[in-house]
C-alpha cells in the first residue's frame, strides 16, 4: 500500500505538470524558437506519457495484489469466527443468508477501501498540487474556479442518506433471497413432492425483480446527480473561458495561461467528481464493515480457559452433577438438577418424550454449551478446564441425519483422521458393514457421494458415518437416534455395525424406538427435565412406570407423539 501511495504521488505530480508544459508551448508560439519549443514540448509530453503508463500499470498490479490480500485476510478472520460461532447463531441466520452477507459485505468493503486509497487519495493530491499551481498562475481565475468546486460535493452530500439506505436495504434483501433459495434447493424433494417448483421459481424471480427495481431507481437518481455534476463542470469551463478571454484581450494574461487553466478544469473536476463519491463510498464501506463486524464481534459462546489442558488417556468416566440448563434467560429450564454417573465402557440409553432434554444433555457433554448450574466431569476433570477441540476429538457421534460432504467416500470416512491409511479406511468400512456396497460403486472408495450424500440411501449414508466414527476410534460414543430413519433391513445392518462400534467404549444411546436400547447396561428416562427413572430394561419393566408404558405402547402398535 505504501508503494502504491508513493506511485500515486508521482502520478499526481505528472498530471499536474502537463498543463504547465502546454502553457510553455503556447506562450512560446510567438517567439522565434517556434519549432524548437514545439519539439521540446512534444518530447516532454511523450516522455511523461510513457512514464505515466508504466507507473499506472505497476500501480494497477500492486493494487490488485493488495486488494486480494485484504480480501483473503477478511475471509480468514470471518471464516475462522464462523466455525466457532454459537450453534444458535447458525440456526438463527441460515446458511444462505450468512454466505450472501459474507460475500457481498467483504466485496463491498474491499471495493470501498480500493476506491478510497487508490482513487480518492490521488484525487486529493492532484487537487492540492493543481490548485497551488493555478493560484501561482493567476489568482483571479483560480478563485473563480474555486467557486464551482464545492458544488459537486454539495450534490453528493444531498444524495448520501438515500444511497446509504439503498445499500443496506439491498444487502438485507439479497440475503433473504438467497437464504430462501438455499432452503429450496436443499429441500428440493419436498418442493417437487408438493409440485411447488413453479411457485418457488415465481417467488424467487419476483424477489429478484423487486431488488432490481431498487437498483434501477437508485441508478436513475445517481444518473440525475451525475448530470447535475456535469453541468457544474460545463459551467466552470465556460466561466474560465469567458473570464480568461477578457483578461487576454485586456493584455493582462498570456494565452498559455488560459490553455493551462482549461487543462486543469478538465483534469480538476475529474478528481473533484471522484471526491463527491467519498460520502457514498464511506457509507458503503460502513454498511459492509458493519455486517463484517456483526460476525467478528460475536463472542465465541464458549472459550477455552487460559489454563485449559489437553485431554489425554481417556478412560471414559462421565459424571453430571446437579446440572441445570436452559438456552437463554427467557426460555424454560430444560434440565433440572441432573445427577448421573456413567462408568468407563458402560452403555447408557437415554429415553423420554420429545423436548425432555436428551440431545441437550449430550450437547452439554460435548461442551457446545455450559450448564447454568452444576458441572460435568470427564475422568474427574471439569469440562471447563479442558480444551474443547481435544475433548471433542475423544467423542464420536452418529446422528439421526447422517451428513456426508460432497467428496469421495474415502475422504468422508477419513474425515476425523485425514492421515488414515487405505487399509485402516477399508477395515473401518468392513466393521461398519459398508465395504461391500462401496466396492460395487463405479469408482469404489473414490466415488463422489453428492451433496449431503445424495447418491446413497439413508442406511448406506449411516454406515459410512459409522465407519467415520470407527476410524476416529473415540473412547466415548454418542448415538443420537442413529437408526430411527431406517427400514427394518437397513436397521439390522446398521445395528450390527453399531455393535462393533460400541465395543469397549462409553456409549450414550438416544432413541425413541425402544427395541434399540433393551440391551443397554442401564436405561435412564428423562421427563420434563428431570431424571425420572433409571435401571436395566428388566428392572424398569418390573416397576411398571413411564418406561414400561412406552414399551407397552410401542409393542402394541399404538404410536403416540408423547408430550410433556
Amino acid at each position: 500500500m505504501l508503494g502504491i501511495l508513493f506511485i500515486t504521488l508521482i502520478l499526481a505530480g505528472i498530471n499536474a505538470a502537463e498543463p504547465l508544459i502546454l502553457k510553455y508551448v503556447f506562450d512560446s508560439l510567438a517567439t522565434d524558437r517556434l519549432m524548437r519549443t514545439l519539439l521540446v514540448g512534444i518530447g516532454i509530453l511523450l516522455g511523461l506519457g510513457l512514464f505515466r503508463e508504466a507507473a499506472t500499470a505497476l500501480s494497477n498490479w500492486m493494487t490488485w495484489h493488495t486488494r486480494l490480500g485484504l480480501h483473503y485476510a477478511l475471509l480468514e478472520s470471518t471464516v475462522e469466527r464462523l466455525h466457532r460461532m454459537p450453534l444458535s447463531f447458525h440456526r438463527k441466520e441460515g446458511v444462505g443468508a450468512i454466505m450472501t452477507k459474507l460475500d457481498r459485505s467483504i466485496q463491498g468493503f474491499v471495493g470501498a477501501v480500493n476506491q478510497i486509497l487508490f482513487n480518492i487519495f490521488p484525487a486529493i493530491l492532484y487537487l492540492l498540487i493543481s490548485f497551488f499551481i493555478m493560484l501561482h498562475l493567476n489568482w483571479k481565475l483560480a478563485l473563480l474556479l474555486l467557486g464551482f468546486l464545492p458544488l459537486p460535493a454539495v450534490i453528493a452530500a444531498f444524495a448520501g442518506p438515500e444511497q446509504n439506505r439503498r445499500e443496506r436495504a439491498l444487502l438485507d434483501q439479497w440475503s433473504k433471497i438467497y437464504s430462501r433459495f438455499n432452503e429450496v434447493l436443499s429441500g428440493i424433494v419436498t418442493v417437487r413432492s408438493f409440485s411447488m417448483e413453479d411457485a418457488e421459481k415465481k417467488r424467487f424471480l419476483q424477489d429478484v425483480h423487486q431488488a432490481n427495481q431498487v437498483v434501477i431507481r437508485g441508478v436513475g437518481i445517481d444518473a440525475g446527480l451525475g448530470a447535475a455534476t456535469n453541468l457544474v463542470v460545463t459551467a466552470a469551463r465556460i466561466a474560465v473561458i469567458a473570464f480568461g478571454g477578457i483578461l487576454i484581450l485586456d493584455g493582462k494574461m498570456p494565452l498559455g495561461t488560459l490553455v493551462a487553466f482549461l487543462g486543469y478544469v478538465g483534469g480538476l473536476f475529474g478528481p473533484v467528481q471522484g471526491l463527491t463519491t467519498v460520502y457514498q463510498t464511506i457509507q458503503r464501506a460502513y454498511v459492509s464493515l458493519d455486517e463484517i463486524f456483526s460476525i467478528l464481534d460475536v463472542q465465541e459462546h464458549l472459550g477455552d480457559a487460559p489454563d485449559a489442558k489437553d485431554v489425554n488417556g481417556v478412560a471414559g468416566e462421565v459424571a453430571f452433577k446437579n446440572v441445570h440448563f436452559r438456552y437463554d434467560q427467557s426460555s424454560r429450564m430444560l434440565l433440572k438438577g441432573i445427577d448421573l454417573q456413567v462408568s468407563p465402557g458402560e452403555t447408557l440409553a437415554i429415553v423420554g418424550p420429545s423436548g425432555s432434554g436428551k440431545s441437550t444433555l449430550m450437547a452439554l457433554m460435548m461442551r457446545f454449551y455450559d450448564p447454568e448450574q452444576g458441572a460435568i466431569y470427564l475422568d474427574g476433570n471439569d469440562l471447563r478446564t479442558l480444551k474443547q477441540g481435544s475433548l471433542r476429538h475423544n467423542i464420536g457421534t452418529v446422528l439421526q441425519d447422517p451428513l456426508l460432504f460432497n467428496d469421495t467416500v474415502r475422504n468422508n470416512i477419513a474425515y476425523g483422521r485425514p492421515d488414515a491409511s487405505s487399509a485402516e479406511i477399508e477395515k473401518a468400512a468392513q466393521a461398519a458393514n459398508a465395504h461391500e456396497f462401496i466396492c460395487h460403486l463405479p469408482e469404489g472408495y473414490e466415488t463422489m457421494v453428492g451433496e449431503r450424500g445424495s447418491r446413497f440411501s439413508v442406511g448406506e449414508r449411516q454406515r459410512i458415518t459409522i465407519a467415520r466414527a470407527l476410524i476416529k476410534n473415540p473412547p466415548i460414543l454418542v448415538l443420537d437416534e442413529a437408526t430411527s430413519s431406517l427400514d427394518a433391513e437397513s436397521e439390522a445392518m446398521v445395528q450390527e455395525a453399531l455393535e462393533h462400534l460400541m465395543k469397549g467404549r462409553t456409549t450414550f444411546v438416544i432413541a425413541h424406538r425402544l427395541a434399540t436400547v433393551v440391551n443397554a447396561n442401564r436405561i435412564i428416562v428423562l421427563k420434563q427435565g428431570l431424571l425420572a427413572e433409571s435401571g436395566t430394561h428388566a428392572e424398569l419393566m418390573r416397576r411398571g412406570g413411564y418406561y414400561a408404558s412406552l414399551v407397552s405402547r410401542q409393542t402394541s402398535g399404538l404410536i403416540r407423539n408423547e408430550g410433556e
